[in-house]
């Protein structure tokens, strides 16, 4: 080779090695593994407060994968998503220390994320009805293998890593309803909703996809039967992974604590119980052909380095109603005003008051000057995620909810306006109207400091 012809090729690969004030552009690598959770014996399902019974059967698995992302530091980032009603705190809390142990995995760079179907198994603490004593037995054996199981599979991921590119790009899909419309009366209601559908392609050097990341906001409660299913966001992954055979499909849920799936059919009517299967099929089907149309338009190279944050902030509760209020409140017609009113009067009975406050999680993933993924816990209403990504940008901001801790809905200012369901706290009740700016003001903390 001639002299000339050296020094060309060297400058070329100093130009691809370095980026512009001398340092390494970091060289992303990838690894992704996934595991069966499907419950092996009947067990009570979560979701729907009027559950009266176990589970009988099974229609889909239940999965739960991991995508680890190494921006080339050596310091891996995990990204799980699981096909359940969400991690609440102590199972979160059991995983993230198995990892830091095992695999030196620090707080901040894992995510648990549940597509939150109500057609899967009850996640966390459970004091089962009276006749189904067993069931707390049953419940408590899926949770600790779930732990294991999650564990497990993020170190595979881990190993798994090899060098990939990463490109994101943004679609829609349409079938999200404002729930809150949906009751009689409420009609009038803003219809505040995300359609957007955000999509990480992971690809190998050779232009193959080995992971699908993609997220929307809605409710998994197009099914209400007694049959363990992953409802849309199933069907949604399965599509994409017998389209793109070898390649793994992840979903996110977004903040979809007040959008269902809508039409829907949740009654037993045998002419109208066909459209149970028929319309879960049909969303999974449709988020799958976004998600392919959007991997197929022109999508932005991500580049690195990945910067991570975690907090928990406090969120205040409202002043709690009273004992007598409760008592009221569980002998009602309401079922879902009687299923909080008993936990709130369980937790009175466990800790001789009704917390004051809620320590919340927080988490931002910052992917160079580009992409920026915020993943919030508990059920989040859709105002969160628009308020988000007009303050942070709508092309390359992402916002996941159900992450690392789902333990109650998250309202807005609007939504505790306006009053209804999605108001409720959990075991305080109501959160009080200064939780959409404290949540607000942690997550532009966590920007800042990964901006740096």
């Amino acid at each position: 080779m001639s002299p000339m012809r050296l020094n060309v090729l060297l400058l070329c690969l100093s130009v691809i090695a370095f980026a512009p004030g001398g340092q390494a552009q970091p060289q992303w690598k990838a690894g992704v593994a996934k595991v069966a959770i499907t419950p092996t014996e009947s067990i009570w399902m979560a979701g729907y407060a009027s559950r009266t019974k176990p589970s009988e059967g099974v229609q889909t698995d239940l999965y739960l994968k991991a995508l680890a992302l190494d921006d080339g530091s050596g310091k891996p980032a995990v990204f799980v998503t699981s096909d359940l009603i969400g991690f609440r705190k102590k199972i979160a809390d059991a995983i993230a220390e198995g990892c830091e142990k095992q695999y030196g995995l620090t707080r901040d760079r894992l995510v648990l994320n549940s597509s939150h179907t109500h057609s899967g198994p009850i996640i966390g603490d459970f004091d089962p009805p009276a006749g189904y004593e067993q069931q707390r037995e049953v419940v408590r054996r899926y949770n600790n293998g779930l732990i294991e199981k999650a564990v497990v599979t993020i170190g595979v991921a881990i190993k798994n890593i090899a060098p990939v590119r990463l490109e994101f790009a943004q679609g829609f899909a349409g079938f999200a309803v404002n729930r809150r419309r949906d009751h009689p009366g409420t009609r009038g209601l803003p219809g505040v909703v995300d359609h957007d559908l955000p999509v990480l392609a992971v690809r190998n050097p050779d232009g193959a996809l080995l992971a699908i990341l993609f997220g929307y906001a809605c409710h998994n409660t197009t099914l209400g039967a007694y049959q363990i299913n992953a409802d849309y966001a199933g069907y949604a992954q399965r599509a994409l992974e017998k389209q793109y055979p070898g390649a793994t499909a992840l979903f996110v849920l977004g903040c979809a604590a007040d959008a269902n799936p809508l039409p829907r059919y949740q009654g037993t009517d045998p002419a109208l119980v066909h459209y149970s299967l028929e319309l879960v099929e049909m969303y999974g089907r449709i988020l799958a052909a976004s998600t392919d149309l959007t991997l197929h338009g022109k999508m932005k190279r991500i580049e690195g380095p990945l910067r991570t944050a975690f907090e928990r902030v406090d969120v205040a509760f409202q002043t709690p109603p009273s004992r007598e209020e409760l008592l009221s409140w569980s002998k009602g017609k309401d079922t879902d005003r009687r299923a909080e009113a008993d936990r709130m009067l369980k937790a009175l009975k466990r800790n001789g008051r009704l917390p004051d406050h809620y320590p919340y999680p927080v988490e931002v993933w910052q992917f160079g000057k580009t992409l920026k993924l915020i993943a919030l816990g508990g059920e989040v209403v859709a105002d969160y995620s628009l308020r988000l990504k007009a303050q942070y940008g709508w092309e390359d901001t992402w916002v996941a909810g159900y992450s690392n801790d789902v333990f109650a809905y998250i309202p807005s200012v609007r939504v505790l306006k306006e009053g209804g369901y999605e108001t409720w706290g959990g075991d305080g009740g109501p959160f009080h109207p200064s939780i959409e700016e404290i949540i607000g003001a942690k997550v532009q903390d966590l920007v800042k400091q990964t901006a740096r």
